[in-house]
């Protein structure tokens, strides 16, 4: 009797010892040495799913796997995409990981006041995108930061692009003031592309919003240098001063030129700029010029602008810029 005791204590050891090793197999730490990222395709099953974590390495056994997941990882399927395992992930959290569908995520930004060219750039640049695209129209894309998914086509993620600038245009144009100049959607892009491009501070938006609406309301020349830019370069940097034949080109752009708005917008303006047009400060400025802070300070009449020109110019000659 004694030594049956004996013999089923041992058993028993053996059996706890036994459920340990099984836990720690399936909860303890993996093989994988390194941060790596495994494809899950499309119609993928558990089992094919197991085959290509063992062939990266993720897990020690296909098969062990498959048993461990009947006994503890539940019933939830696993969703196709591609998934960034840490080095030495349990094959409990592996399986946790593609039930819960946690893609890894990849991400192109677009800054606001991006012309399209520069947007194009980014995006035939990004990696695992299938496929090729044209330069997006100028203005269409709203910046922000995009996700993407491995196999997605640069297509569908300029689309997305486009369509979060329409609901975004949309919705600003509803909640319109009275005291915009836009009589359509396409003059608030154009108009918002160009206070995008002539101040990155925030706190000044409305206000230069206002210089150029109050242009527009006397019919004087926007006087944009931006706008005259742009046929240049089509947004790129122009890398030098703007020639006087520049200034005096017909293009349908340069607002030196002509009175009005530009035929098309000159960057992708972001949504602060887009409000600011259709909200601009209650403002009599017609005039701003950069006041060596990085921002403008703004004028009436043409004499108080010509004083603040001057106090530019002071500032670029005790810099040694002029």
């Amino acid at each position: 009797m004694r030594k049956l005791g004996c013999l089923g204590l041992i058993l028993a050891l053996a059996a706890i010892a036994g459920v340990f090793l099984v836990v720690q197999s399936w909860g303890g730490a993996g093989p994988l040495p390194r941060n790596s990222s495994v494809q899950i395709a499309q119609g993928s099953t558990l089992t094919s799913a197991a085959d290509d974590l063992e062939k990266a390495g993720v897990i020690p056994s296909a098969s062990r796997f498959l048993l461990f997941a009947k006994i503890f990882g539940g019933n939830e399927p696993i969703r196709a995409g591609e998934y960034r395992f840490p080095a030495k992930i349990s094959q409990a959290d592996a399986l946790k990981l593609m039930q819960g569908g946690r893609t890894l995520q990849r991400f192109v930004t677009v800054p606001e006041g991006w012309p399209s060219v520069l947007v194009h750039d980014a995006v035939m640049a990004a990696p695992q995108l299938a496929g090729k695209v044209d330069v997006p129209s100028e203005g269409s894309v709203l910046p922000d930061s995009y996700s993407y998914e491995r196999g997605d086509t640069r297509a569908s993620l300029v689309q997305r692009m486009q369509a979060a600038r329409t609901r975004y245009l949309d919705a600003a144009w509803a909640k319109r003031k009275p005291t915009t100049v836009a009589r359509t959607k396409q003059e608030a892009l154009i108009l918002a592309s160009i206070v995008e491009k002539e101040t990155g501070k925030p706190s000044e938006r409305r206000t230069v919003a206002a210089v150029y609406s109050n242009r527009l309301r006397k019919g004087m020349p926007l006087q944009a240098d931006p706008t005259t830019i742009y046929p240049i370069t089509k947004g790129r940097p122009l890398g030098r001063r703007i020639l006087r034949s520049e200034l005096q080109a017909k293009n349908g752009y340069n607002t030196y030129a002509m009175p009005g708005l530009p035929i098309g917008p000159i960057a992708n303006p972001g949504r602060a700029s887009i409000d600011a047009v259709l909200d601009p400060a209650p403002s009599n400025a017609l005039y701003f010029v950069a006041d060596g802070t990085g921002g403008h300070v703004f004028a009436d009449t043409l004499e108080q602008h010509n004083a603040n020109v001057q106090e530019w110019y002071a500032i670029r000659r005790a810099r040694g810029e002029m």
